[in-house]
């Protein structure tokens, strides 16, 4: 899910949406709008999901999606090899990810975990 909002609402830590892919911006500079033009922004930002450095550049006023990012806690239930299986502790429902190598150990079953989940996509979000 996603929502548009003008370029000069947008500020640093919140997430964008560039190339078709969920970003959290890491730095805004604005420029002064000119004679014949209006201000332009450049948006720097990273990957939520793949951690690629992206960029936008546009005028203020130009409208940009936002996507709605939701953080939720689910409880492993099972660890087979990569895949581990949670289940949501909202509405209960089941699903399997893929768990990255820095986070195997530390994940147990029957523990809670929290994890993001934006256009589709989750990922764990396990803090140290």
């Amino acid at each position: 899910m996603k929502q548009q909002v003008e370029v000069k609402e947008l500020k640093e830590g919140k997430y964008v949406i560039i190339d078709d892919e969920a970003c959290v911006i890491k730095s805004i500079t604005k420029s002064k709008p000119g004679k014949h033009g209006a201000a332009k922004a450049r948006v720097e930002a990273i990957g939520l999901f793949d951690g690629q450095k992206r960029s936008y550049i546009g005028s203020v006023a130009n409208k940009i999606y936002v996507p709605i990012v939701e953080r939720k806690t689910a409880q492993v239930i099972s660890i087979t090899g990569d895949i581990t299986q949670l289940m949501d502790m909202g509405d209960f429902s089941t699903f399997e990810i893929v768990v990255p190598d820095e986070y195997k150990d530390k994940i147990k079953e029957g523990e809670e975990v929290s994890y993001i989940t934006a256009l589709g996509k989750i990922k764990l979000d396990i803090r140290t």
